[in-house]
């Protein structure tokens, strides 16, 4: 997995552990292998050391590494949650499919929100340099997160029959505010605080998430027991994408 480090990857990877699990974390520290996924040169060394860790194959890949809409420039947030989930899971195919391993996405309840269509066509064209050039033009942290999202999403979508085809599923879990040093940042910073604050307190169950609960879906979608779920996206929101979309599923 990536981004094992903090919060919800953190979680992650303590549940998997205690299920007697081997996890290899990729992070820009406390892991097993740092790397920087904000580069194309780091994502490669970070798929050539779980290579050479993991030489029989993968049971499972998380691509958890991400960035919030606090970051500047915004298309730093691109390059670590779209491209560098994307390009190393491509990368680690064969692995997964030597195990018939299986994968969860990192989405956000945010993905449907809204987001600039030229720079999710842009991601899902693999094309970098493209996206990154229209966030960063634009300038709206939130738009490049919210897209990065959506973008990561309906690549899963679209690549889910391609790899269950090989026996490799993919799906996606769509967190929506988990208390985490992520949201924290994004609580504090001068523009977006408030707007996060006041829509944590919107949250139909009442509370705001802790990572515990997001690495319980996750835990169970790497499993057998989710053995017929393929490109399906779960939300663990606290019932808010149902009261914001009440009629889209």
């Amino acid at each position: 997995m990536t981004g094992g480090a903090t919060g919800i990857g953190a979680a992650i990877k303590q549940q998997l552990l205690d299920g007697g699990h081997q996890v290899i974390v990729v992070d820009i520290k406390d892991a097993d292998i740092i790397a920087d996924l904000s580069t194309s040169e780091g994502r490669m060394a970070a798929v050539a050391a779980i290579r050479e860790k993991a030489p029989q194959g993968l049971d499972g890949y998380v691509p958890c590494a991400g960035l919030g809409p606090s970051v500047n420039p915004p298309s730093l947030i691109t390059k670590v949650n779209f491209f560098g989930a994307v390009e190393t899971l491509e990368a680690l195919k064969d692995l997964l499919v030597l195990k018939q391993g299986n994968v969860v996405m990192i989405s956000s309840n945010s993905a449907p929100m809204g987001a600039d269509a030229a720079y999710v066509d842009a991601c899902l064209a693999l094309d970098e340099t493209k996206a990154c050039a229209i966030v960063d033009e634009i300038g709206e942290p939130q738009n490049a997160y919210g897209g990065s999202k959506l973008a990561l999403t309906r690549w899963m979508r679209r690549n889910s029959t391609a790899y269950a085809a090989q026996g490799v599923r993919l799906n996606a879990i769509a967190p929506g505010i988990i208390q985490t040093p992520l949201s924290d940042k994004v609580m504090a910073d001068e523009k977006l605080g408030k707007m996060m604050k006041d829509f944590g307190d919107t949250v139909p169950v009442g509370s705001l998430g802790q990572p515990e609960q997001i690495a319980d879906a996750v835990s169970f979608m790497l499993s057998e027991k989710a053995s017929f779920m393929c490109g399906s996206v779960i939300f663990v929101d606290g019932g808010h994408d149902a009261m914001l979309r009440p009629d889209q599923f």
